[in-house]
């Protein structure tokens, strides 16, 4: 096999539907050097593996990979006339290996820095959507029986779950070509098959009471757009910068014990905070908060590589909640409500048409709130002959990494080792550096003082707001 190009603009013929993603993804197109098709629209992530490594075998299992999930090698076809999704040939996955830094074999936090610090400078490089498969692989090797294996894949292409997926695939597919007592993975769905669900009666019988809820449940609402430090007009190109931090475990513990207690999870006790954050910075009580989800309602599709994820705006009104108890209360229904009507962004937004007119304002832009929950996580899995290791826990910032569509992204995720850890992503033509740490700052405290006493009472709001949003003039 040799690698596939394909030509900035695809020759007509006949293709297969885009996904309402992919859609959604052509309304923001911005070429190929900016936006959802630009070169750093990625995702990377890193595994420490450990055991004997055979590079030949591992590029063969990532060409498995590329061979069975047919994303990785599908191009969109842009052309405003003619846009569908067309599948190249099978093409072999660049894979670079490299021998990192001497560190001591009983050094664990130097190795680690190792990984971060690979993993960063991956996240800084770039993927173009013209180049088969939209996957590449560095090997960076510790010694000969530990090492940290990065993967960055177009997000046109993969989501976070899919990452996942494809190094479940990619460990099992390794195993089988090593002679392990491994059993190949099962035959897995196709995203082209994903795209045309979408458009049976299925789909859209299940869409039509969802869609009359978001009407009115969004009805005069706009989603959330906070003030930037600068003007998007007077700095048009972005990219996109990464602030990390740790909250430790015991901060973990509280959130949980919490969620337990209300019957509800991490995802809601942090949302349920950021509720309350937003309304002391604002003094807003309506507020919007959009969120990542996977997007895969059907099981079917639960081990197929694409771009599944979706946002679904959540709105909460902290209207009359005394406690942060209530307000968990009042975020927990709200989840509920949304969740279980989840449909694609695209739709909502023909039902409330409004509702992203803030974000667009020069001056304001968005925040999306996300709480990291992938399944198939590897956390010490040993899959044949070797052991496989998710690297969640990062500390190093990095001014350049994988781009976000503009704005915010504020990331909270427990980690294997059981600690509360997040990064924010913001676009730095809009936002300086010190903004993002006084914002997550104001937010950790905000989340330690409302799980240390959920009863006690809110004050009413912020006496001297620190941010603003236009909701605050309606």
């Amino acid at each position: 096999m040799t690698a596939v190009d394909t030509p900035p603009v695809a020759a007509p013929q006949r293709g297969f539907p885009l996904s309402v993603q992919q859609e959604f993804l052509c309304l923001w197109d911005k070429g190929d050097d900016m936006g959802p098709f630009g070169p750093r629209f990625h995702i990377v992530d890193g595994w420490r593996v450990r055991g004997r490594i055979d590079p030949d075998l591992l590029q063969a299992a990532l060409d498995d990979v590329v061979v069975r999930h047919e994303a990785l090698r599908t191009t969109v076809v842009r052309d405003i006339e003619q846009r569908h999704q067309r599948i190249l040939p099978p093409a072999p996955v660049p894979l670079e290996v490299r021998d990192l830094p001497a560190t001591g074999a009983d050094d664990a936090e130097a190795r680690h820095l190792r990984c971060e610090e690979l993993l960063n400078e991956v996240a800084a490089d770039t993927i173009g959507v013209h180049r088969m498969p939209l996957l590449r692989a560095v090997l960076g090797r510790l010694d000969d029986e530990d090492a940290v294996l990065v993967l960055i894949a177009h997000h046109t292409a993969v989501d976070a779950w899919s990452m996942q997926v494809i190094l479940r695939d990619l460990a099992t597919l390794y195993a089988v070509r090593a002679g392990a007592d491994v059993a190949p993975p099962e035959p897995a769905s196709q995203y082209r098959e994903y795209a045309r669900w979408q458009r049976s009666e299925e789909a859209r019988a299940a869409e039509r009471s969802a869609r009359a809820f978001w009407r009115e449940r969004l009805d005069g609402a706009r989603a959330l757009a906070l003030p930037t430090d600068r003007p998007r007009s007077a700095a048009p190109d972005f990219s996109t910068s990464w602030y990390r931090f740790g909250w430790g475990e015991r901060l973990r513990e509280e959130v949980t014990r919490l969620a337990a207690e209300t019957r509800g999870s991490a995802f809601i006790v942090l949302l349920a905070a950021f509720n309350v954050f937003l309304r002391r910075q604002t003094g807003a009580t309506d507020i919007v908060v959009p969120t990542f989800t996977p997007g895969r309602t059907q099981a079917r599709f639960q081990n197929a590589v694409g771009s599944f994820f979706n946002f679904l705006p959540l709105r909460t009104d902290l209207t009359g909640c005394a406690t942060f108890r209530d307000v968990v209360e009042r975020t927990r229904e709200t989840c509920l409500d949304a969740y279980t009507r989840e449909i694609p962004l695209a739709h909502v937004l023909e039902e409330a048409p409004g509702l992203m007119e803030e974000v667009a304002v020069d001056g304001l832009a968005s925040c999306v709130f996300q709480v990291i929950q992938t399944p198939f996580t590897m956390a010490g899995e040993r899959i044949g002959p070797l052991e496989y290791e998710a690297v969640r826990h990062k500390a190093l910032s990095q001014t350049v990494g994988s781009d976000i569509p503009d704005g915010t992204l504020l990331c909270l995720e427990i980690s294997p080792a059981g600690e509360l850890i997040g990064e924010m992503g913001f676009s730095s033509n809009l936002y300086d550096e010190s903004t993002v740490r006084d914002l997550v700052a104001g937010l950790h405290d905000v989340l330690s003082e409302l799980v240390a006493a959920p009863d006690a009472a809110l004050p009413d709001r912020s006496a001297s707001p620190s941010l603003r949003t236009r909701s605050d003039d309606r």
